[in-house]
């Protein structure tokens, strides 16, 4: 796989994405349709399983995107059957960045009522402690993935089918996760009692889909029935249809907020609403909050447009694209040595100068990592002619790391972690540097009386450090928690 470009080493992850169907001809082609709508959740690598009563289970994984491997009909061939689950991701576990095949999803494993295969999007917290247990009891893992500790602990089990097995090893998983399995009659989704992750249920044609967003579930033409909710274990058969089961305690959601702000595609529904609605919404929040006077609104495209024009649309300041992205850069064509990391923003990013010259710009991004792409596009619209550059960021400062399922930097390399926000402003070197507010952003997402500290209706981890679930495996090594 080549080295990620640049640009991307500046911005968070989008864990993963999973996808599944039973109960339709050619199962194969519906999955490689809906992972190539959640792209977007990872880019690094996918694979698909299905299953076939006269071939039995089949399997396919490929580094790279969907297009370039899922669309080849001789592949798909190879992959016959009317249930089947795909995957598709970003290393949030193991080899960070070096995918290595072996940890290519989705994992399968023969039991002795039968196969079944897994998908996962999340990350369990509890992973090494799993792993070190099943290991002293004989376990021989093949991948440096946290999800196939589900395998093995489904392979241990003594339910007496295997969605009793998948029902019981997740009981023993911590952290975030919305699962899918398959056997070769079923597809079984489940999410995790706080329901962190999204997974949505679909009906097409006779049979059924699973995914992790609704734009999954429009590629195929399939009607967008209801989220699966937190805690919730549905096995799905042609015969027997939708069965609903509730394996975990209760308790109150903590939806990942920043799926809202950045993860999900902008044409999805979360939680009953528009994510491209609630991102104009932030930019309505960020406007009342942070001010400025200024000629022109600009997005950082494509994540900060719909926050770009409810700014504008809320401050009375016209919008335009001063910036225009390239959309088939992907990733970087050649090997990224020093000159060509200096030009890295500009092999994806190009400034409209007739747009920009002279005029004070509002440029309105999703979210401040490292701050290093943040300072490089910031000179490119000086070069450009502007006469002040005004960054105002759609989401709070990300001061901690995500452990749910997010590849984020170890909070020592995050900006916010080191830096007020008038020394990040400094340190970018722009006019004013404003981020919307935590109270600002759950008003955005429909909370109006904004965050509950005792009782945060999201996942707002990255933000707050307030981890909902204890991240087990960092806390064993010595990571110190906001309430610490």
């Amino acid at each position: 796989m080549p080295p990620a470009h640049p640009f991307d080493d500046d911005k968070l992850k989008e864990e993963c994405g999973i996808f599944g169907v039973v109960g339709v001809s050619d199962a194969a082609n519906f999955i490689a349709l809906g992972l190539h709508a959640l792209q977007h959740r990872g880019q690094e690598a996918g694979g698909i399983v299905t299953y076939d009563h006269e071939q039995g289970f089949n399997s396919a994984r490929r580094m790279g995107y969907v297009r370039d491997n899922f669309t080849n009909s001789e592949i798909l061939k190879t992959l016959p059957g009317t249930v089947g689950i795909g995957h598709v991701r970003y290393s949030t576990a193991g080899n960070k960045g070096q995918t290595a095949i072996r940890d290519v999803q989705p994992f399968f494993g023969e039991f002795s009522m039968g196969g079944a295969a897994i998908a996962h999007n999340g990350n369990l917290t509890n992973a090494e402690a799993l792993r070190r247990d099943l290991i002293s009891q004989g376990a021989i893992f093949q991948s440096n993935s946290d999800s196939e500790c589900i395998i093995h602990l489904m392979a241990r089990s003594m339910g007496k089918n295997i969605p009793d097995r998948f029902e019981e090893a997740l009981r023993k998983a911590e952290g975030a996760f919305s699962v899918l399995g398959m056997t070769r009659t079923k597809l079984m989704g489940v999410r995790d009692p706080l329901g962190v992750r999204p997974l949505v249920l679909g009906k097409v044609g006779d049979g059924w889909a699973l995914a992790s967003e609704t734009c999954a579930l429009d590629i195929i033409g399939a009607e967008f029935v209801r989220e699966i909710e937190p805690g919730e274990m549905v096995v799905i058969s042609s015969k027997d249809g939708v069965q609903s089961f509730f394996p975990f305690r209760p308790k109150k959601s903590r939806f990942c907020i920043f799926e809202h702000v950045y993860f999900s595609r902008p044409d999805s529904i979360l939680g009953g609403r528009s994510v491209y609605e609630t991102r104009s919404q932030i930019g309505v929040e960020l406007a009342r909050e942070a001010p400025v006077e200024a000629d022109l609104v600009c997005p950082v495209p494509d994540s900060g447009t719909p926050a770009a024009i409810g700014y504008s649309q809320e401050s009375g300041i016209p919008y335009g694209m001063g910036i225009i992205r390239n959309q088939y850069m992907g990733r970087t064509f050649i090997e990224p040595t020093d000159a060509i990391r200096n030009m890295g923003v500009r092999l994806k990013l190009n400034v409209n100068r007739a747009l920009i010259a002279g005029k004070r710009i509002i440029l309105v991004d999703d979210s401040v990592v490292r701050g290093t792409t943040s300072r490089k596009i910031k000179d490119m619209l000086l070069d450009a002619g502007a006469a002040e550059v005004h960054f105002r960021i759609a989401s709070p400062p990300t001061a901690w790391p995500c452990f749910y399922g997010v590849d984020t930097p170890q909070r020592e390399k995050l900006l916010a972690a080191n830096m007020s926000e008038a020394e990040m402003c400094k340190y970018l070197e722009v006019d004013s540097l404003r981020f919307i507010s935590l109270d600002g952003l759950y008003r955005a997402v429909g909370v109006a009386e904004g965050r509950d500290p005792a009782n945060p209706a999201y996942c707002d981890a990255c933000f707050s450090g307030d981890y909902p679930v204890p991240p087990t495996d960092m806390l064993d090594k010595g990571f110190k928690t906001a309430a610490e």
